[in-house]
C-alpha cells in the first residue's frame, strides 16, 4: 500500500516545500542559531531526495543506484531552481547561494544512506 502511495506523498511534499519556499513566512520561530535555516534546506532536501529515490523504484521501476542519481539530480535541480525563482519572482525572498548548498547537501547525505541501504539489502537478500 505504502508503494502505491509513494509517488502522491512526493507530490504533495514537492508541492508544500514549493509554496513554503515562495511565500513570505511570518513569525518564523528564532531556533538560536545563526544558520537554523540552513539545517531546515538540508533536512528538507534530504527528505526531498529520499522521497523522490523511492518513487523512482516503486513507481517508475528503476534499479537503486539509477534511482538515487535520478533523486539527487531532480532535487538537486529544483533547490536551485526554487532559489532562482525566490530571486526573481518574490519580493520578500532573496537568492541565497548558502541555502543551494545546504539543499545540495541534504540530497547528497540521503543519496549515501540510499546507496548503502540498497546495498545492505542485496547483500542480506
Amino acid at each position: 500500500m505504502l508503494k502505491k502511495l509513494t509517488p502522491i506523498i512526493t507530490i504533495i511534499y514537492s508541492l508544500a516545500l514549493i509554496t513554503v519556499s515562495l511565500i513570505k513566512l511570518n513569525n518564523v520561530p528564532d531556533i538560536g542559531i545563526s544558520f537554523g535555516d540552513k539545517i531546515f534546506h538540508f533536512f528538507a532536501y534530504f527528505v526531498l531526495t529520499i522521497l523522490w529515490f523511492y518513487t523512482f523504484l516503486y513507481a517508475f521501476k528503476l534499479k537503486s543506484k539509477k534511482a538515487i542519481v535520478f533523486a539527487v539530480v531532480l532535487s538537486v535541480f529544483f533547490g536551485i531552481i526554487i532559489e532562482v525563482l525566490q530571486g526573481s519572482i518574490t519580493v520578500s525572498r532573496s537568492l541565497d547561494v548558502y541555502d543551494a548548498v545546504a539543499n545540495t547537501l541534504g540530497a547528497l547525505l540521503a543519496s549515501v544512506v540510499m546507496w548503502f541501504k540498497s546495498n545492505l539489502s542485496v547483500k542480506n537478500a
